[in-house]
């Protein structure tokens, strides 16, 4: 059965190579987008996710603060959330997983390292 996954971004064309990502690495997927912050958490608070997949830097709400929302309604952190963003040093990264996010990926995405990281996530 497909899991659902959310990708947050206020980029189309950013969403849509995340969903290409996906895609092509055959993961079993159905997809929800989101274009800020704000509506990726009302998508979140629908239920039924997976995984979140979300850009940091967005207009109305960021990640980051998704993130921390997101994680006070699931706080035993049952739904795997991956920051993909160009926000790559130490200081950010640690602030994302300090937040409650699972994972830092950092932009452009590799097809190999998208995987490597969701595979464990998404099987």
């Amino acid at each position: 059965m497909p899991k659902n996954v959310l990708v947050v971004d206020d980029s189309a064309m950013m969403r849509r190579i995340v969903i290409g990502q996906l895609r092509a690495c055959e993961f079993d997927v159905n997809v929800i987008e989101a274009e800020d912050g704000s509506q990726g958490l009302e998508r979140f608070k629908q239920g039924d996710i997976a995984c979140v997949l979300s850009d940091w830097n967005m207009p109305t709400m960021d990640g980051l603060t998704m993130v921390r929302e997101m994680r006070k309604l699931d706080p035993h952190s049952r739904v795997s959330i991956v920051m993909i963003t160009t926000n790559g040093n130490a200081d950010n990264i640690m602030h994302a997983l300090y937040a409650g996010a699972d994972q830092h990926l950092a932009k452009p995405l590799t097809p190999a390292h998208f995987k490597a990281a969701l595979t464990a996530i998404l099987g």
